[in-house]
């Protein structure tokens, strides 16, 4: 059954065998509430096409999503216990987590930062030691912004060698679209928004020592004991469905999307792009290899380091804290991508 609302580690896991969720499947049509971490779009398409597909409901699981309005949010919404499971940059629960909320990721689905310099195609900017001088847009507030020496330290440049014009996050496209400036900072799937009017591309953050965890699942750990068969069945599915797309069903996917969403009015092209910008963001250095939604240590260990500098979290915490893998079923996930 569906309703929507508008508005052990892996290593242990290869050693023991993959956990079979038989043995712990969740109860006839159990219900469990996820929070998405914005408007739809296009990398949200995975969530959706498990709707469409039957695979909740085959599952036993009475499913609600809603909207969301940031990732921010939606973590501390979950931490607070409003819903089970949310769909939010992982950068985000880690910040949240150190200020008390117990807050763990079961899945990861970015698992190379998105954290970008978009800039026209043209540009003769290809990384922080171009940017002098410069006039890029950002937004004060936003997630990126405590990382903003440290991209222009990566070129030997410095914060006031370059003319900053602090945005809205709500205007920063319209004024990239519409205004003489270099360049603007934002998440990745933001290109999507702006090529059709100005052609784009991307200068990634990770590709310069910055590499922080974006989407996936967050769970609080009250939750991983009282709803644990129904988050493992979620987070496999999930992570089964992101395989299931990168086989060719991209147009499904977003299908699926507008389908659900019919009421948002979204532009088919724009959410494709925005899924087709989102893939490269998949797999990180470590994760090339392993199924969609798997972490790995050395991930969260580099993760855990950027925001230590970046002062956004204290010294001592171990990457194990942030992440479990216990969650994610590897032959589910092999399961619904061969289907």
């Amino acid at each position: 059954m569906f309703r929507t609302l508008a508005g052990c580690s892996f290593v242990v896991c290869i050693g023991i065998g993959a956990l079979n969720l038989s043995s712990v499947s969740a109860r006839a049509d159990e219900a469990l509430t996820v929070r998405l971490d914005w408007l739809p779009t296009g990398y949200q398409a995975p969530i959706w096409l498990a709707v469409d597909k039957g695979w909740f409901r085959d599952a036993g699981l009475d499913v609600s999503i809603s909207d969301g309005n940031g990732s921010a949010t939606t973590v501390q919404l979950i931490a607070n216990g409003q819903f089970d499971v949310g769909h939010a940059a992982l950068s985000n629960m880690a910040l949240a987590r150190n200020k008390g909320m117990k807050l763990v990721s079961i899945a990861g689905f970015f698992r190379k930062g998105d954290i970008s310099l978009i800039v026209p195609k043209d540009s003769p900017i290809n990384g922080p030691k171009d940017l002098k001088g410069k006039r890029l847009i950002y937004t004060a507030s936003s997630l990126e912004t405590p990382f903003l020496d440290s991209f222009f330290a990566a070129g030997g440049v410095k914060r006031e060698e370059i003319d900053l014009i602090n945005v809205d996050a709500n205007a920063k496209v319209a004024q990239y679209l519409t205004t003489n400036v270099d360049g603007i900072i934002s998440a990745g799937p933001t290109l999507a928004l702006v090529q059709d009017k100005r052609p784009s591309r991307l200068v990634l953050f990770a590709d310069f020592g910055l590499n922080l965890p974006s989407f996936g699942l967050v769970a609080n750990e009250a939750n991983l004991t009282k709803k644990s068969a129904a988050l493992r069945q979620f987070a496999s599915i999930v992570s089964g469905a992101w395989a299931y797309v990168l086989k060719g069903h991209e147009d499904e996917a977003i299908a699926s999307v507008l389908r659900n969403r019919a009421a948002a009015r979204l532009n088919a092209a724009v959410m494709r792009a925005n899924l087709n910008v989102s893939l490269q963001f998949l797999h990180s250095a470590s994760t090339e290899k392993l199924p969609i939604g798997v972490q790995t240590e050395d991930d969260w260990t580099a993760a855990v380091a950027i925001l230590e500098r970046a002062k956004l979290i204290p010294p001592g915490t171990k990457a194990r804290e942030y992440f479990t893998n216990d969650y994610l079923d590897t032959n589910t996930i092999a399961s619904i991508a061969t289907r």
